[in-house]
């Protein structure tokens, strides 16, 4: 009896063992197959506009098969699927995290593009919080820098001209409050952070112009006549040469003053009939 006891239990743990083996083989042959299936489900989520559930699908993948050719792919893929939801919070999360995890992959250039496109997007107004324009600045010079001759950076160059007129914006909008306080030295600092880091940019002539005026106020005139004759070089058909001018010549003032209202008769005229200002 005992015999046939230790017979039945040898044949039970064999066939356990065998099944216990099969059961191995099966699920080590079919992690690809679920790490593909993932990525497509993900990509067919993001097509559906599902983009939590893509994003968790492309995680997913690394999760599976962290070693595959698919795992940085599909770690840009979750940053793309936040991104195209306005997740931006998350997009830049992923986007980090891949930066860190794959410090080597081929889509660098576009991890950081699309960093900079996300704080970008991010920005509102010259009036709020510089931190989204600043970022995304440092992003697209970053790609105009290490990756000069890629699609990015004709991208990223043009963004950066945008992001400066932004960012002169703002000077021009503090500086103009300055004045407004009469707290001459802070709006003549950010009236030349103008002139020195943005001179590209179409607020260009007003700054010159509001720093001859700060000067001339002060009855610093040799200061403001300089900045005059810089903004008269550079400007000589601008109506901010002309305004500085007239500071200089109250004739010219009364004359200038009278012809530019006439003009902004004529056009709010325009506006008015064109609904406008509606």
């Amino acid at each position: 009896m005992k015999r046939f006891i230790f017979i039945l239990l040898l044949i039970f743990f064999t066939s356990c063992a065998k099944e216990i083996d099969k059961v191995s083989v099966v699920k080590e042959k079919s992690l690809e197959l679920q790490v593909i299936e993932a990525y497509s489900e993900g990509l067919e989520a993001l097509e559906q506009g599902d983009v939590l559930f893509a994003a968790r699908k492309f995680n997913e993948v690394e999760i599976l098969f962290p070693q595959s050719d698919l795992a940085p792919k599909s770690s840009l893929m979750a940053a793309y699927s936040y991104y195209a939801q306005d997740y931006y919070e998350d997009c830049i999360f992923e986007l980090i995290r891949f930066l860190n995890v794959y410090p080597k992959d081929k889509n660098l250039d576009y991890a950081y593009y699309l960093l900079g496109i996300a704080h970008y997007e991010q920005i509102v107004d010259e009036k709020k919080d510089t931190f989204s324009i600043l970022k995304a600045k440092e992003y697209f010079e970053y790609i105009n820098l290490n990756y000069p001759n890629t699609e990015y950076s004709i991208d990223a160059s043009f963004k950066i001209e945008l992001i400066n007129d932004i960012l002169a914006s703002k000077e021009l909008y503090i500086g103009r409050y300055y004045v407004d306080k009469k707290k001459w030295i802070p709006a003549i600092n950010r009236f030349k952070n103008v002139v020195d880091y943005y001179d590209t940019t179409i607020y260009v002539e007003e700054a010159l112009f509001r720093l001859v005026e700060v000067y001339y106020l002060l009855g610093l005139e040799e200061e403001a006549k300089k900045y005059a004759k810089l903004l008269g070089y550079n400007y000589q058909s601008s109506q901010w040469y002309e305004n500085s001018y007239a500071l200089f010549d109250k004739k010219y003032k009364k004359k200038e003053l009278t012809k530019i209202n006439k003009k902004n008769n004529i056009v709010k005229k325009i506006k008015t009939f064109l609904n406008l200002d509606e």
